[in-house]
This record gives structure tokens, sequence and C-alpha cells, in this order.
């Protein structure tokens, strides 16, 4: 598991496609009455992402000294594909602070004897858990008042925990920036092996028609 965020790289084209997934059993009776299990609370989000044009001009390297087209191959190339898991910025794809910048948000009241809560974020009245706060990092507040992280608090794996409870009917609300941890989702051979292609259409531009990647539980 890294901590290494999914590169904002220029030639990431529309659409970007971000879907939710469920797991649900469903046994049916011979009647047509159905009995339906929910595997998980939250849902396993699939991104499709795709890169128009990759510059691989030697005069268009970055600071790290390499071309946008060599930064995505390491990158996935450093992961060993499906491998290992690291952190996107979903507002890195989509240009929208709102989808990963979260103000405010409320993440329980206190009943003066729980000392633990989770950090959510609100899509459409659906309370989503986010274990991934950049850094492991949130400003949290109690009746508006602003506490202090390690002090007042600690964070990990999104769960807050405070030194002392919020008293009963205390509103607790955070502030922070979310994450998603990943991983490559590519398809695999029957040999076992598994990419991504990168097709050289023109004198140093390259494309790359579809980076899958999918979010992976803690």
């Amino acid at each position: 598991m890294s901590n290494l965020l999914f590169p904002k790289i220029r030639g990431l084209t529309w659409s970007v496609t971000k879907t939710p997934t469920f797991s649900t059993e469903i046994q049916e009776s011979i009647a047509g009455r159905e009995v339906r299990v929910q595997n998980f609370q939250n849902p396993i989000w699939e991104f499709t992402l795709s890169y128009e044009y990759l510059l691989n001009d030697p005069a268009t390297r970055d600071e790290n000294g390499q071309t946008p087209l060599e930064t995505l191959a390491g990158f996935f190339l450093a992961r060993g594909g499906q491998f290992d898991d690291f952190l996107l910025n979903e507002s890195d794809l989509t240009g929208r602070l709102e989808d990963s910048v979260y103000s405010g948000q409320p993440i329980g009241t206190g009943d003066g004897s729980t000392t633990s809560f989770q950090l959510v974020r609100n899509i459409g009245g659906f309370l989503e858990a986010v274990q991934n706060p950049m850094n492991q990092t949130a400003t949290v507040y109690v009746n508006g008042a602003v506490k202090t992280q390690g002090v007042d608090y600690t964070i990990a794996s999104g769960l807050v925990t405070f030194t002392a409870a919020p008293a009963a009917g205390a509103s607790i609300t955070a502030d922070f920036i979310m994450l998603h941890r990943v991983r490559f989702h590519t398809g695999s051979s029957r040999s076992g092996k598994e990419g991504i292609e990168f097709s050289n259409f023109y004198f140093n531009l390259y494309e790359c028609k579809e980076v899958q990647l999918i979010s992976v539980r803690q």
C-alpha cells in the first residue's frame, strides 16, 4: 500500500466515467419472493480515464525530468500493474473542488460517552464513509469550536477519536479533503498478464484510450 497520489497529467479528455458499484446476494423462491443480502454498505468506485494525447517530447519534461508519457507509464510500472494501491484526488479528474473538498460536514452528535466518529461525505442524502482524508488530517469542530488534532483528537483510517467524549447533543462537524484509495483495474489474459496500451500515433505523441481504476478497502 502506498500513499502516492495518482499524477495529474495533461492530455486527459472528456468524458471521465465514474461508476459506484454494490454487491447483492439475491435468492428467489418459487413463489417469486426475494431475499436480498447487501454485501457491503459503501460502494466500490470504478473510474475510466482516456488520454487523448501524451507528449513524449524531451522539451516537455517536468521538474522530475519526465515527459507526460513517462509519468503515466512509470507510475503504472512502479505499482506493478494491479499489485500496489495508491490515492486519487477526484478533483484532479473533474476540475471541480466540490468532488473532494468538504467543509462543515456533519459527522455525528455527541452523547457524552461515544469518543469515535467516522468521517463521512453526503452524496444526495447518502452518507459514505471516508477512510482517506488527505494526510489523515481534518479540522474538527464541536458545537462550532475548533479542536486541535493530536491534542483533542486523532485520526486513523478516517476515524476521528476524541480524548474526551463530546457532550450530549453536541454537533460534530469536519473540514477535510477526501481521497479515494484505488488500484489499476486491467483486463487479464489467460497467461495472467495485465497492462495498459499506449499508441504512438504521431512523432512524440501517444494516446492511451483507457485507464481503469477501482477503489479498494483498507
